[in-house]
């Protein structure tokens, strides 16, 4: 995990243990909320915004968080809607992919997501070190005092632009797929 802001009283595994058990708890809370609310509508448009929301609130709350609390508050939101996108998907998947092909289409869904978050996690990193923190240490201005100079800094640069760069994408692809519905 990114964390935006490299306190050294703030950072520690603890803490970074806490952060990270808002995302469990947020997805078991998700979970339950994606069993008990009726079949949406569209669950197209579920998908695409409940993605959209949680790279958007998330992420965007980290660049600019610098307290645990904070960087808790931004797990819970963003991660709370993560089920409610996976089990339309899954709905979607499992209504329209004949029975015999769905192991199949499940396992390359499952390799095309999963295999991205080690890349993602490296370049991410490498990014982080090499591109941002450099960059930030020389800032001055508003990216300055938006995202600080110091440790952390440049992680902070990342989460934004990850933030803007995913509510984006999803605006871009919403464009594409809000022709297609998916009903029940």
């Amino acid at each position: 995990m990114l964390v935006p802001d490299a306190f050294a009283a703030l950072c520690t595994v603890a803490v970074l243990g806490i952060v990270t058990a808002c995302a469990g708890f947020a997805s078991l809370a998700g979970s339950v909320l994606a069993t008990l609310l009726p079949p949406p509508k569209n669950r197209v448009r579920v998908i695409v915004f409940s993605i959209m929301f949680s790279l958007g609130v998330e992420n965007l709350i980290l660049a600019f968080a610098r307290t645990r609390v904070w960087w808790c508050l931004a797990q819970l939101a963003g991660w709370s809607v993560i089920p409610l996108m996976d089990a339309n998907m899954d709905v979607i998947i499992r209504s329209t992919v004949p029975a015999g092909m769905q192991g199949r289409v499940f396992s390359c869904r499952n390799t095309l997501q999963f295999f991205t978050i080690p890349i993602g996690t490296t370049l991410g990193g490498f990014l982080v070190d090499e591109v941002c923190e450099p960059l930030m240490a020389q800032a001055s201005g508003l990216p300055a005092l938006l995202f600080g100079t110091g440790g952390g800094s440049g992680a902070a640069l990342m989460m934004f632009f990850l933030g803007v760069s995913g509510v984006l994408l999803c605006l871009i692809f919403w464009r594409i797929l809000k022709r297609y519905s998916y009903q029940t």
